[in-house]
């Protein structure tokens, strides 16, 4: 039949892992170091694209174009 047995032997090194996985939130501390990647993935990175995108709506169009044609709006 399927399922665990008395002749399952875990692996001590993931249980482990299973327990300080499931109680991250227990361990975690503040560093400048998460500071830093807090800020980059929170306002850095989308701020960036936003500004990418904001300045290049229009820009292009790539729908109806043919070999030789510039996808330039303006």
């Amino acid at each position: 039949m399927a399922g665990p047995n008395k002749s399952l032997i875990l692996d001590p090194a993931l249980q482990k892992y299973y327990e300080v996985n499931a109680n991250r939130y227990k361990y975690f501390r503040w560093t400048p170091r998460h500071a830093w990647f807090s800020f980059l993935y929170m306002a850095l990175i989308p701020g960036t694209l936003g500004y990418i995108a904001y300045n290049t709506e229009g820009k292009y169009d790539f729908r109806g174009k043919r070999r030789g044609d510039t996808i330039e709006e303006f």
